[in-house]
């Protein structure tokens, strides 16, 4: 079992009562290259302890079954010292409740490839670029920002961040810094349950794709974003998803797939 987990948790951050953030050392190999966007697998044994809260399990698993999801990396491509995850926790899942009663200094497997489709390899230099998502599904753009999507290119860049309350936008403070620092970067969160706010919330309360549909890039940017000039990245809950397509889809915006160039790319399993 010990070979199994060939790493090490160094950093926990609580975003929320419910999403944490990772970040997971490899001990004794070193990380691979990865194009950010893609994803790769941790894993714990079932006879890891679960959050004290988690919903109980409904089949005994044997002590030494591994069990394996695949998340988002968050973390730079350019960085090899560790990878980030950010995960959400749910209650009635087999691996999470694991993942969150994990303290720092604990071993974890960690996967040695990174995979995914979900990239910026395939977008021309010369088109602008909106990341869309909705809670964990930030992660993927994170890396992206984080590994200089912007550049040295003229391109826009925005991010539109739908979640339930405030204080589930992770990497919010990170965003809004990045977007005073470039004017090519546009940050629009967006909360849906405003009424259990703290502190009142000045922000957007709409659906994301109420957002897109209400043309707020065109008027962050003053152009708007059409398939000759914008490629589109959709990461998050599946109605967001299917809402989005539909929306795009009468614009012209098409699915890219490998071998059917398109504008739009959708993290399918996210």
């Amino acid at each position: 079992m010990e070979n199994k987990l060939n790493a090490v948790v160094t950093q926990i951050i609580q975003v929320s009562p419910s999403m944490k953030i990772f970040r997971i050392a490899p001990d004794g190999w070193e990380l691979p290259d990865f194009l950010p966007g893609q994803f790769t697998a941790l894993a714990l044994p079932a006879s890891a302890s679960r959050v004290p809260d988690a919903t109980p399990e409904t089949e005994e698993l044997p002590p030494d079954k591994m069990i394996k999801r695949v998340y988002s990396i968050a973390s730079s491509s350019q960085s090899k010292q560790f990878i980030e995850f950010y995960i959400s926790l749910v209650r009635s899942g087999a691996l999470t409740p694991r993942l969150f009663n994990l303290q720092i200094g604990d071993r974890i497997e960690l996967g040695k490839k990174m995979v995914g489709m979900f990239t910026l390899e395939q977008v021309p230099e010369n088109h602008n670029i909106v990341l869309v998502a909705t809670g964990t599904g930030i992660a993927p753009y994170v890396s992206m920002l984080r590994s200089n999507i912007l550049g040295t290119s003229k391109r826009k860049i925005a991010v539109i961040h739908g979640a339930a309350n405030s204080w589930d936008l992770g990497y919010s403070s990170e965003l809004m810094l990045l977007e005073s620092l470039s004017d090519r970067f546009t940050y629009l969160p967006t909360i849906i349950d405003a009424e259990k706010e703290h502190v009142p919330w000045g922000g957007d309360t709409r659906f994301v794709q109420d957002m897109w549909a209400d043309g707020v890039i065109e008027k962050a940017w003053g152009i708007k974003p059409m398939p000759d000039n914008t490629h589109i990245f959709l990461c998050g809950n599946p109605k967001m998803v299917e809402s989005m397509f539909e929306i795009l889809a009468k614009d012209g915006f098409k699915e890219h797939k490998r071998k059917e160039p398109g504008e739009i790319h959708v993290e399918s399993w996210g």
